[in-house]
């Protein structure tokens, strides 16, 4: 039996949604870099779920399906409220949320196209409206209802501060969350395509999901960069602290990835946007830090920085909190989670690998006052 630890190269399904090929990462064909600089997040949201770009008034009409459905039930605020949120992380929260959110969705359990596609319209709209709201109550603020004539981008930055956001904020969000909307067959998509893979629900789906993005060895990855960025603190640090970790073998979060060979395409948008936003808020420090380690890394590993690397310093800048770096992306990948969840209702066949038995064989059973 042929066996890859942590099943590195095994092609499990087959997708129209995303492709990672010779190091190019592209959405329905399209190349992350020509999304990344001209579309908005509605229009990739969209784009992978119907495998097009929508039409002028396609568009129009998905961003006013998103807003109307962007508010979240009253109960579902109560039960944020009910958290104890000094001590919760915001990924637990999340998890959590969205899980209960399902008990208030009367199509939850009801398995046609239409109904689907209703949840996943649901939940994309309301995600940002519960990390927001989580956001706030913690602080002991009121959640900020959300606003029907803001896109997707800006309307989350304006339920988190109570303020609209300026155009580079809205520019540089909207960026991140088109860099992470889909990303092929990665864990929490794979985690998700095996949980409605038994016909299991969409909200089982992506709390699944969001379980599985909760690690920092996949979405906690931008929060590990950002809690080394502060631990430097300066330029002048990043040298000794970099070495010390290499001396030592230690991992240093934010490079290198799997699947990509000579780097990954979308951590030169967020670098670009680092740079820009770091010098904005006056805090440069933080793009020359990162900037200093990347220099060394690729030098002495020949490792190149993955999305999550400048990611941190872009959220950072935006004046996001750190733990919530995480439901963020969380945001971002629904899209794509959800893309994959229909795509496998579609065709389904429950997903049942195999396993190599390494443990020991031809054992006998010894009565219990036998085992001395």
């Amino acid at each position: 039996m042929n066996t890859a630890r942590g099943l590195e190269g095994v092609v499990a399904a087959t997708s129209s949604i995303s492709s990672i090929i010779d190091d190019k990462l592209t959405y329905v064909g399209y190349d992350i870099d020509d999304l990344a600089e001209n579309a908005l997040f509605e229009e990739v949201v969209f784009l992978l779920w119907h495998r097009r770009l929508p039409k002028k008034q396609e568009l129009e009409d998905f961003k006013k399906l998103l807003a109307e459905n962007a508010p979240i039930p009253k109960e579902l605020i109560d039960h944020l409220k009910s958290y104890p949120n000094q001590k919760v992380h915001p990924m637990a929260a999340l998890r959590t949320a969205v899980s209960f959110l399902g008990l208030f969705d009367d199509e939850a359990d009801v398995f046609t196209k239409e109904a689907n596609y209703n949840k996943a319209v649901r939940l994309q709209a309301k995600i940002p409206t519960i990390v927001a709201a989580f956001s706030r109550i913690r602080k002991g603020l009121e959640p900020v209802e959300p606003r029907k004539d803001l896109n997707f981008a800006a309307n989350f930055l304006y339920m988190l501060n109570g303020e609209e956001p300026d155009q580079v904020a809205v520019e540089a969000f909207n960026k991140a969350l088109v860099l992470h909307a889909d990303h092929e067959l990665n864990a929490s998509t794979f985690t998700a395509r095996v949980c409605v893979a038994t016909l299991s629900d969409v909200y089982s789906g992506v709390t699944s999901a969001i379980s599985a993005l909760k690690g920092p060895l996949h979405g906690g990855a931008n929060e590990q960069v950002m809690k080394m960025l502060m631990e430097i603190g300066s330029v002048e640090n990043v040298e000794p602290y970099i070495r010390k970790k290499l001396a030592n073998k230690e991992k240093i979060m934010g490079f290198g990835h799997r699947v990509y060979r000579n780097g990954d395409p979308r951590a030169k948008h967020l670098k670009k946007m680092s740079e820009k936003l770091t010098k904005l808020t006056g805090e440069p420090k933080w793009y020359d830090i990162s900037t200093k380690i990347e220099s060394i890394v690729t030098a002495e590993k020949n490792i190149p920085p993955n999305v999550d690397f400048y990611s941190a310093s872009v959220y950072h800048s935006l004046g996001i909190e750190h733990d919530l770096f995480t439901p963020i992306f969380a945001i971002s990948r629904m899209s794509g989670w959800l893309a994959h969840i229909l795509e496998q209702y579609e065709n389904n066949r429950l997903i049942r690998p195999r396993a190599e038995y390494v443990g020991p064989g031809k054992q006998t059973y010894v009565k219990l006052e036998d085992r001395g």
